[in-house]
């Protein structure tokens, strides 16, 4: 099993980003998703999570509204649109296969002015 993030970045207050995460080594349809972030000095936290279809979407109430998870299955990829990034946004953020356990690398967000 392999998760892949990118798109992460410096950005201002305001602006938008989109995470992808590339997996491969599993069956990717099948499985509900997560990305989680962790910022310096806190614990890692669920931002939002999406479900094998699609069809149900769930978030954090720090992002809800500013935040859409979708994924592609056809390309087996799980997306993060981040819009209205705020600096308290600022983590690394990563990718997540819950049922068996698997993390991405991680990929650095940044919002700054």
């Amino acid at each position: 099993v392999q998760l892949v993030e990118s798109g992460g970045g410096l950005v201002q207050p305001g602006e938008s980003l989109r995470l992808s995460c590339a997996a491969s080594g599993f069956t990717f349809s099948g499985y509900n998703m997560r990305w989680y972030r962790q910022a310096p000095g806190k614990e890692r936290e669920l931002v939002a999570a999406i479900s094998s279809t699609g069809g149900s979407t769930t978030y954090a109430d720090s992002v809800k509204g500013r935040f859409t998870i979708s994924r592609d299955n056809a390309e087996n990829t799980v997306y993060l649109q981040m819009n209205s990034l705020k600096p308290e946004d600022t983590a690394v953020y990563y990718c997540h296969l819950p049922t068996r356990g698997y993390w991405g690398q991680g990929t650095q967000v940044t919002v700054s002015s």
